[in-house]
């Protein structure tokens, strides 16, 4: 995190900070002896993670294989397709037109 005049101004992950282009370098002459504060600040903040993971796949109880097996063999059979389409419709014989319907709903604006 880089920090100017006590404002956070940059922060990066797995990198260097760019910094804000104000930081003070060493004057160029050892007979100047006017220093001026910095007013730039770098701050680094580590986190330690966990060495050794506790991984217990192998040791699977005998309900947990039960539910294992039961879903990957429901999960399968969800993506089966049928051997043709099955409409309900097909054996449907519509009604024989005696009057016709939409001449008698009409209505007319004169």
């Amino acid at each position: 995190m880089h920090y100017c005049g006590g404002t956070l101004v940059e922060t990066a992950f797995l990198k260097n900070v760019k910094g804000c282009g104000m930081e003070m370098g060493n004057p160029s002459t050892e007979s100047c002896s006017i220093t001026k504060k910095n007013c730039c600040d770098n701050k680094q903040l580590s986190i330690e993670g966990q060495d050794e993971l506790q991984l217990t796949i192998d040791k699977i109880s005998f309900e947990q294989q039960v539910f294992i097996a039961s879903f990957v063999y429901t999960y399968i059979n969800l993506f089966e397709g049928l051997e043709k389409n099955v409409t309900a419709y097909e054996e449907y014989k519509p009604p024989l037109v005696i009057r016709r319907i939409y001449k008698i709903d009409e209505t007319y604006l004169i």
